[in-house]
Formats: C-alpha cells, sequence, structure tokens
C-alpha cells in the first residue's frame, strides 16, 4: 500500500468521525441542540446523521419518531428547507420530514449548524405516497408575514417546492 492510499484511507476514517452540533431555533430561541455525524459537507450542501434528540416517543398520528430512531438530514446553505430521512432502529424507512427554514449556517470551524425553522414542515412516506402539509396554522400565527415578508413568501414557496416534487428521491436525497 503507498503512502498516499494510506493518507486518504486516514482522511476517509477520520471525515467519518467528525462530530457537528445541531442547533435548531426557532423565533429567536433555541429549540434544541444535538450533537452528530457529518456524513458530507460539498459546500453547499451538509449531511448528518444522528439518533432521534427528543425524549421519548412524538407520535404525529401519521408517523412516529421514538428512541433509536435515526435521522439522516440534508441541510443547503443556499436553499430554504432541510430534509430529514427518518428510519427505526431497524433500518426500516418511516420516510422524510421536510423543514422549512432559512439556508443553514455553518460555522466556519465547521463545528456547529445553525438553522431557523420558520414553522412549515412536510411529511412524505417511505412510499411516497402521503405527501402532507403541516403546520400551516403556526406559520400564521407566527407573524413571519408582517415581521418579514420576504422571508414569508420565500418560505411558502420552499414549501410549495417540496411538496411539488412528490417523493423526495427527486431533490437527490433519497
Amino acid at each position: 500500500m503507498s503512502a498516499a492510499s494510506v493518507d486518504v484511507d486516514s482522511e476517509i476514517e477520520s471525515k467519518s468521525e467528525v462530530k457537528v452540533e445541531i442547533v435548531l431555533m426557532k423565533a429567536g430561541r433555541t429549540k434544541i441542540r444535538y450533537p452528530a455525524e457529518l456524513l458530507a459537507d460539498d459546500g453547499t450542501r451538509l449531511t448528518v446523521r444522528a439518533p432521534w434528540a427528543a425524549d421519548g416517543v412524538r407520535d404525529f398520528g401519521f408517523v412516529r419518531f421514538e428512541p433509536g430512531d435515526v435521522f439522516t438530514e440534508h441541510y443547503w446553505r443556499d436553499r430554504w428547507y432541510a430534509v430529514k430521512e427518518v428510519r427505526a432502529g431497524d433500518g426500516t424507512l418511516k420516510g422524510w420530514y421536510c423543514d422549512v427554514t432559512r439556508p443553514a449556517v455553518v460555522a466556519a470551524d465547521g463545528t456547529e449548524v445553525v438553522v431557523e425553522d420558520l414553522d412549515l414542515d412536510l411529511w412524505v412516506s417511505a412510499d411516497g405516497r402521503e405527501v402532507l402539509r403541516l403546520d400551516e396554522d403556526e406559520f400564521a400565527a407566527s407573524g413571519l408575514a408582517a415581521a418579514d415578508p420576504a422571508a414569508a413568501e420565500r418560505a411558502v414557496r420552499a414549501l410549495d417546492e417540496l411538496a411539488a416534487l412528490g417523493p423526495i428521491r427527486q431533490i437527490g436525497v433519497g
């Protein structure tokens, strides 16, 4: 084995061990903060993997998030959404939870990813047949349309874009 291949192998190995902190903000406050494993960062899209970070089970009626679930999360520096592939602990795909957010801000040292949740969400079931627009009432009540009309318009366009894509695989993350 050449020294060059050893260096490449070491670089790949060390990259897989890189941890980042995901910080989800809402209305100027930290909603949740959790560690994740950095899988890829091409300068535009950052992909991480993390276990379900909240306490206990969250049953939405159409999906349950619970301890053991694994989220592969895609954040963009130039898009107004994040896409999270959700799998059960046994690897079974549950679907994709899409958060409408401002573009991700990654710390200069790459250790922290901050995203601002804009209330709108989309759920796409594993088979792609169920596409649910979520939390439009929360978005309307948030006051974003009055406080920052341009951001509110961009958020609605992002939700429409995600919904029009249908199965999330079409945006290159599935």
